[in-house]
């Protein structure tokens, strides 16, 4: 091995997983059970996805569940039954069976009885891009299940100790894999470059440890971890002979990825009946040339702003510096000639207003009452009054500001703002 490869592979060992968890090895006798961490892991991601701008539009109320999970009904079923289930699964990870994998499923077809028609919706948004990623560097198709279990399919999602994405990348190990993470854009929110990197770093893993249960779980606590229950059971390279000596979460990440994998293929057979969403999750991407300031993308093309922000939850300003790299853009499909067509202009406006010498924009028009929107009643000063769409950062680079210069001026402390408030700008 080379000494570079050999320092990568070292960094990796020091850096810890993409999802690294607090907490000491070995069973520590906590009231919840490894299953309902889990469990309770990907409530908490699911639940944070309802705020996306695509439910608050269509709200969850038109949705009808089409099925209940009975637990007294699957309790009645014989481990035989569920284990010739997983056997039957074509993977390449084994889908091993025992009481804690049982366990697991019985959670996870609980908690997401309610919500696997979202699930499913996600799943075809999402599933062809890490498909596509995990081919690139010889994973197993099954891993795509890891962000389920991860995000339950959220790009927003956050953990507690600061994991972010779709594969929830802690920072470091992002950084390892070439996303950027700075306060003006995170790649790990960004759904096709975070998984091309979790797909490097699973491979990676598994050449370390040439076993596809130890690489899932080295994903989920880094490899250190790992080595050090080998080391503690005594020399054993089997995931589930190492199992008491994990973190506790570690203990839980790899049966409910077999969990989670039974689930979206044997769903039916627990009666769950989930409806079909028809949300208008259909978009497309455009490489960019220039800076883009997403005021004016939202002008030229009439795309809503929270839906903006929905396709593109890994730039954090409402700003694209593509000049200084290569970067993308996500717009519903049928945005996307409106953009191609308004390219031009989009990058202009984006350059004047981020050197600071914003180009003149037509005046707004007068209210009914006869007053300008952008004068004070007063005559004294310049105004602003706020849009739908409007942020801080959007009205300070159209008049020339920096948000902090626009906060003071109108005594400011936090940074939302409200539609049909008035604020100073001159």
């Amino acid at each position: 091995m080379k000494f570079k490869n050999c320092y990568i592979l070292l960094l990796m060992l020091l850096a810890g997983g993409a999802t690294a968890v607090q907490g000491q090895t070995g069973n520590t006798g906590a009231a919840t059970s490894d299953a309902g961490v889990m469990a309770q892991r990907y409530t908490s991601s699911y639940d944070s996805l309802l705020n996306s701008f695509y439910l608050k539009r269509y709200p969850r109320s038109r949705h009808a569940r089409g099925g209940e999970f009975n637990v007294e009904e699957f309790d009645a079923i014989p481990d035989s039954v569920l284990a010739a289930r997983l056997r039957s699964l074509h993977t390449v990870v084994p889908m091993t069976y025992n009481s804690e994998v049982r366990a697991h499923i019985r959670f996870y077809l609980r908690v997401m009885s309610r919500r696997l028609s979202l699930t499913l919706l996600q799943k075809e948004q999402y599933f062809p891009i890490f498909v596509e990623a995990l081919d690139r560097y010889g994973v197993p198709e099954e891993l795509k299940y890891l962000t389920i279990v991860e995000s339950a399919l959220n790009p927003m999602a956050t953990s507690r100790v600061g994991a972010a994405g779709l594969w929830q990348f802690m920072y470091n190990t992002g950084k390892l894999y070439g996303l950027e993470v700075n306060s003006v854009v995170d790649e790990r929110r960004d759904p096709y470059k975070s998984s091309q990197a979790a797909a490097r770093f699973l491979a990676d893993l598994y050449r370390v440890f040439h076993d596809w249960e130890l690489a899932i779980a080295a994903y989920n606590c880094g490899p250190g971890n790992i080595n050090k229950a080998i080391a503690r059971s005594g020399g054993e390279r089997n995931f589930w002979k190492i199992y008491p000596f994990l973190p506790r979460e570690t203990r839980g990440y790899v049966p409910a990825f077999i969990a989670v994998t039974y689930v979206m293929k044997y769903y039916p057979e627990h009666g769950l009946r989930p409806e079909k969403l028809n949300l208008p999750l259909r978009s497309d991407t455009i490489d960019l040339s220039s800076d883009v300031l997403f005021h004016y993308v939202e002008q030229f093309t009439g795309v809503d702003s929270a839906e903006l922000r929905t396709l593109n939850p890994q730039y954090r300003a409402d700003v694209i510096p593509a000049s200084s790299g290569h970067y993308h853009l996500a717009l519903p499909t049928s945005l996307v000639p409106t953009f191609i067509a308004n390219q031009d202009s989009i990058y202009r406006y984006s350059a004047d207003s981020l050197s600071r010498r914003p180009l003149k924009i037509e005046p707004h028009k007068r209210a009914k009452s006869g007053k300008s929107n952008a004068k004070s009643s007063s005559g004294s000063g310049r105004y602003h009054v706020v849009k739908k769409g409007d942020t801080l950062f959007n009205i300070a680079k159209r008049y020339g500001l920096t948000v902090n210069q626009l906060k003071s001026m109108n005594g400011l402390r936090k940074d939302s703002i409200k539609m049909g408030q008035r604020l100073k700008v001159r």
